[in-house]
């Protein structure tokens, strides 16, 4: 395959606001999640809400679509109660007026309504902010992650249905497959988006039942890995080192499927949400490779 056959024209990101979390969350940590969320006295430095953006012949498609600028706005948009005391103990966002999605995509030349297809890595709020502008695209999520919404007390699990499970959405819930792609191994299953290979989505539980992550492979360049809230720094996903939110167990399998899958492809570059350093390693993988 060669450049001329490459199916994606450009991969981009862009970033809806900033968010501080606490150490414990970006992890390591071997404090239960509940004394770390009611004791630390700490904020990580602001980090980025990163929306990835890639034309595909077939479409532009999104990861993700970033936070709402309603949660800074509206005094409404969290629940109230328990539920609410932990969101504010979780994560402080500031957003400007020209950080919304709309906007974001304005700057990289693109319409809201140019965007075909959003992959949701998982459904919290801040990964789910612009699905109000996308009535008019496919909105794709695994089903173990529908599923887990409409189970008893989704709020206190970080999801906020009133938010998710909004009327004239084009919800398209998938079940990862046999994959018969050596390539990709120790990942067995996955969905390829567009038939061809360049975009599969690989099933990385353990942040939340379902989260997904996208591998992007194009010919004469680097493969790139989006991993949603798998990790929020590179670094530590590298070292095994694992967030201190999240089912341990799937987590760390999900890290160790993604480091082995690094092993095989030696220039993988793993992006993920919240990572500072995500954008400038995507520009640097971005420049065409050509191997020897």
């Amino acid at each position: 395959m060669n450049a001329s056959a490459d199916p994606i024209k450009r991969v981009s990101v862009l970033s809806t606001g900033s968010v501080a979390i606490r150490p414990e969350h970006v992890g390591p940590t071997w404090k239960n999640l509940y004394v770390w969320l009611f004791t630390s006295t700490r904020w990580t430095a602001p980090r980025p809400i990163n929306v990835y953006v890639i034309e595909h012949r077939d479409g532009v498609v999104l990861f993700d679509t970033g936070q709402d600028r309603a949660s800074v706005t509206d005094p409404n948009y969290f629940p109230g109660g328990f539920s609410g005391l932990i969101y504010s103990r979780l994560a402080k966002f500031a957003i400007e007026p020209d950080e919304t999605l709309t906007a974001g995509l304005f700057r990289l030349g693109y319409a809201v309504g140019d965007v075909d297809t959003a992959v949701i890595s998982h459904l919290h709020q801040d990964h789910i902010g612009g699905l109000p502008l996308l009535g008019h695209a496919d909105i794709v999520v695994d089903h173990r992650e529908w599923e887990s919404l409409h189970k008893p007390l989704p709020e206190a699990r970080g999801l906020m249905s009133s938010h998710i499970d909004l009327p004239g959405l084009n919800w398209r819930r998938i079940t990862p497959e046999p994959l018969a792609d050596p390539a990709v191994a120790p990942f067995d299953t996955g969905h390829d988006l567009f038939g061809d290979g360049s975009i599969l989505l690989l099933p990385t539980p353990g942040h939340t039942p379902g989260s997904l992550s996208m591998l992007i492979r194009r010919p004469d360049h680097a493969p790139l890995i989006l991993v949603g809230d798998l990790t929020y720094d590179a670094g530590l996903l590298a070292a095994g080192a694992l967030p201190g939110i999240g089912d341990k167990k799937q987590m760390r399998d999900a890290v160790s499927k993604v480091n082995a899958l690094r092993a095989t492809m030696p220039d993988l570059e793993v992006l993920a949400a919240h990572d500072p350093g995500a954008a400038d390693r995507l520009a640097g993988a971005l420049a065409p490779v050509r191997s020897a």
